[in-house]
């Protein structure tokens, strides 16, 4: 007879992430199974975990019909959600990791265009993961960088991104970058003649490199060499990425980037525009190199300050930059300035220490 306060386990539960799933989801899905149907804010209190990571994980395990919104109790409370069996589940995830469930039929295709491009079969085997929706692969893309450790490839195939995009892209370099991990972006050449930096107008950092070409294979995100991601459908990115983990093709991948990219170029290379200085602005840049002020610097060419802010203003247009910064790069890469010997006596003055 079994003792009346013993604690009564059932059927272990194998780690969804074995098939696929993030971590998150796969202690949500637990916590269901052994705690019964739930609102996401009560499973968030209970697992102590962040009320967004509990809402993405149950998307996630929506995605998969592993989980599904039990609305009997009504519209008075909260959104229950309710677990599928665990046999269910168990089927849905080994099909989908065999046979991807809700491929669209143009991935068959992309990845005959893959293999074409790699010289390698690419099947919808279980070393490809289909990640069903554009949301779905970002989130994919946020838990890889978790565990990114040494590089991220990536080639773009837009000639423009939205700001929602950039703003994305930019956090997700930024946060690569500060973990000592490098970042090569391709892209094609923009129509205009200002290129697109996923990092947006800050100065290019050492560990993040940008080329562009006139053609490019594919979109593409390679992860620490170990991880590819395309899309399914690359005449509609919402059908989602196919992601490959075989190490033959994951290879292939990386060569087939790094084969373009030493035939792309950095856009400033060949996209700064030919610039011919006037004595006066040669004058002024040089002055303004050795540290004068507008004021210090008009004294000297005995013009007035509006008029060296009319010159500098002018020659911003003609590079097509936006401040004074930029500027000053733009005339490095020309090689315009010299380098100062010593700033000029008035500024030294100036950044003297305060008593």
């Amino acid at each position: 007879m079994a003792n009346a306060g013993a604690l009564v386990l059932g059927d272990p539960i194998p780690s969804l992430v074995r098939w696929g799933c993030s971590p998150d989801a796969d202690l949500v899905y637990r916590e269901l199974v052994h705690g019964g149907t739930r609102p996401a804010s009560v499973l968030a209190r209970q697992l102590g975990m962040a009320a967004g990571r509990v809402r993405n994980a149950l998307q996630e395990l929506h995605e998969a019909d592993a989980v599904v919104p039990d609305r009997t109790e009504g519209s008075i409370r909260a959104e229950q959600w309710r677990p599928r069996s665990l046999r269910h589940v168990m089927t849905v995830l080994t099909q989908r990791r065999i046979r991807p469930a809700g491929v669209p039929a143009p991935a068959r295709a992309q990845l005959y265009l893959v293999s074409s491009l790699l010289g390698t079969s690419v099947e919808l085997d279980s070393t490809v993961r289909h990640l069903p929706s554009r949301n779905a692969t970002r989130r994919r893309l946020a838990e890889l960088a978790t565990v990114e450790r040494h590089e991220r490839l990536a080639i773009n195939t837009e000639r423009a991104f939205d700001t929602a995009a950039l703003r994305a892209g930019a956090q997700m370099d930024r946060a690569l970058l500060a973990k000592g991990i490098k970042v090569r972006v391709m892209g094609l050449q923009p129509a205009t003649h200002r290129p697109v930096y996923s990092v947006g107008d800050e100065p290019v950092h050492p560990r993040w490199l940008y080329r562009e070409s006139s053609t490019v294979p594919l979109k593409l995100f390679v992860i620490d060499r170990k991880v590819a991601l395309f899309p399914a459908d690359p005449a509609n990115r919402e059908r989602g990425y196919l992601e490959v983990a075989q190490p033959s093709v994951v290879e292939a991948l990386t060569a087939l980037f790094d084969r373009h990219w030493a035939q792309a170029r950095d856009p400033r290379e060949y996209d700064m525009p030919q610039l011919t200085l006037t004595a006066r602005e040669r004058s002024l840049i040089h002055l303004l190199a050795m540290g004068h002020t507008d004021a210090t610097a008009a004294r000297e060419l005995q013009i007035s300050p509006r008029s060296v802010s009319n010159i500098l203003r002018a020659l911003m247009d003609q590079l097509g930059v936006e401040n004074r910064f930029q500027l000053g790069l733009a005339l490095g890469a020309l090689r315009i300035t010299e380098t100062p010997v010593r700033p000029h006596p008035d500024a030294a003055e100036d950044e003297s220490p305060r008593r």
